[in-house]
C-alpha cells in the first residue's frame, strides 16, 4: 500500500513536471509574443543580420524578447537573409521565426524626374537597403557601362521612370541589373523602329526627350516641342535649347541645385558639349531623366513646320511657336518685355 502511494506521488510529480514543461514549451513557441495592438507591424531586417541585430529590430514589437531568443536558438535560427517582413498581431515565436525565414515581402519602388545619378541614388536608397554610395559606384562601373552600351554621359538613360516591385534587401548590383533589363524590355522592336523613323537610336531619343521635358511641363505640348527639335535636326540647325545651357552651367559648377530662371547671352558661350547653342546635334547624354510621356513625344512627334518657340505669357506653361525667325522675334520680344517687367534677371 505504501509502495503504491509512493509510485502515485512520483507519477503525479511527473505529470506536474511534464505539464510545466509543456506549458513552458507552448509559452515560448506558440503563445502570443506581440506587443502592439495594430493588425500587423512591418520590420526591416538587414541582410545577413546577426541574432543581436534581429532581436534589436524586433524588440519594440515583442512582449518577451528573451523568449524569442530562446525559441530562435531551439529552432536553429541564428542569422537572417534580410528583407521586409509583416508580423501579425498575436503571433507566437514559432510563427515569427518562420516568417523571418521565408516570407520576405516585396516593396513597390518608384522614381521619376531625377536630374542626375546622385539624386537617383539618393531616391532609391530611401526605398531599398542599398545605400546611395554603393548605388553610385554600381552605376559608374566602367565594365558594366561598356558591356551594355552606356557611358557616364548616357547612364541616366538606362533608368525608365516607373514603379517596380522588388525586395527591400536588393543590393546595388542587383538593382542595376534589374534596371538594365527593364531598359531593354522597354525598348522593344516597335519603339526601336519608331526611333529609327525619326532618325535616332534609343539613347538619342532619351537625350532629346530630356530636353523636351525640361522645356515644357505640359504633357499635351511635348509632341509639338519634340517636332520643333526634330525639324531643326533634319535641317542641321543647332538646337539652341536653353535647358542644355543651364545643365552645362550646373555640371561645370558641380551644383545641380542651382536655380537659373533666365539664360544670359554670356551663358551661351560656355564651352561644354552639352551646350546646344555652341555645338550642333544632340548633347552627349540626357540632361535629366525624362518620363515616358516625353520619350513617347519624341517617338510620336507632331508633324509641323515650326522651328522656334518661346514661352507664352498669356498661357502659363505653354509656348508660342513660329516657322520663321522674324515671327519668332516678335514672340520673343513679348516674352523679354514680360521678364524685364517681372525683374527676372537670373
Amino acid at each position: 500500500m505504501y509502495r503504491k502511494r509512493i509510485l502515485l506521488i512520483i507519477a503525479l510529480i511527473g505529470v506536474i513536471v511534464g505539464g510545466i514543461f509543456t506549458f513552458q514549451f507552448y509559452r515560448v513557441f506558440f503563445f502570443s509574443n506581440t506587443a502592439f495592438s495594430e493588425p500587423s507591424a512591418i520590420v526591416f531586417i538587414p541582410s545577413n543580420a546577426s541574432m543581436d541585430t534581429i532581436v534589436s529590430r524586433l524588440k519594440p514589437l515583442l512582449k518577451r524578447p528573451s523568449n524569442f531568443l530562446t525559441a530562435a536558438q531551439k529552432k536553429g535560427f541564428h542569422r537572417s537573409k534580410g528583407g521586409k517582413y509583416s508580423i501579425r498581431q498575436g503571433m507566437g515565436n514559432h510563427q515569427i521565426i518562420n516568417t523571418l525565414r521565408s516570407q520576405n515581402m516585396p516593396v513597390r519602388l518608384t522614381f521619376n524626374n531625377q536630374d542626375n545619378i546622385y539624386d537617383l541614388a539618393s531616391r532609391i536608397s530611401e526605398q531599398i537597403e542599398a545605400d546611395s554610395t554603393s548605388l553610385v559606384t554600381a552605376f559608374k562601373d566602367s565594365l558594366f557601362l561598356e558591356s551594355n552600351g552606356f557611358n557616364e554621359n548616357t547612364i541616366l538613360s538606362m533608368f525608365v521612370p516607373n514603379s517596380y516591385q522588388m525586395y527591400w534587401n536588393t543590393n546595388a548590383a542587383q538593382f542595376r541589373t534589374r534596371m538594365k533589363d527593364e531598359f531593354f524590355s522597354f525598348w522593344n522592336p516597335k519603339r526601336v523602329e519608331k526611333a529609327a523613323a525619326v532618325g535616332l537610336n534609343p539613347l538619342e531619343v532619351v537625350a532629346l526627350a530630356s530636353i523636351v521635358q525640361k522645356e515644357t511641363v505640359m504633357v499635351d505640348e511635348r509632341p509639338r516641342v519634340a517636332g520643333v527639335y526634330l525639324n531643326r535636326l533634319q535641317r542641321n540647325m543647332k538646337l539652341q535649347a536653353d535647358p542644355t545651357v543651364i545643365f552645362a552651367i550646373q555640371k561645370k559648377n558641380n551644383d545641380f541645385n542651382t536655380v537659373i530662371k533666365r539664360v544670359l547671352n554670356k551663358d551661351l558661350k560656355i564651352n561644354s558639349p552639352f551646350n546646344t547653342y555652341r555645338y550642333r546635334g544632340l548633347p552627349p547624354g540626357p540632361i535629366s531623366m525624362p518620363d515616358i510621356s516625353s520619350i513617347e513625344a519624341v517617338l510620336n512627334p507632331e508633324k509641323h513646320r515650326f522651328l522656334y518657340f518661346v514661352a507664352d505669357i498669356s498661357r502659363p506653361g505653354y509656348h508660342m511657336f513660329a516657322k520663321t525667325y522674324s515671327e519668332h522675334n516678335r514672340n520673343r520680344r513679348q516674352y523679354i518685355q514680360w521678364v524685364n517687367q517681372n525683374k527676372i534677371y537670373r
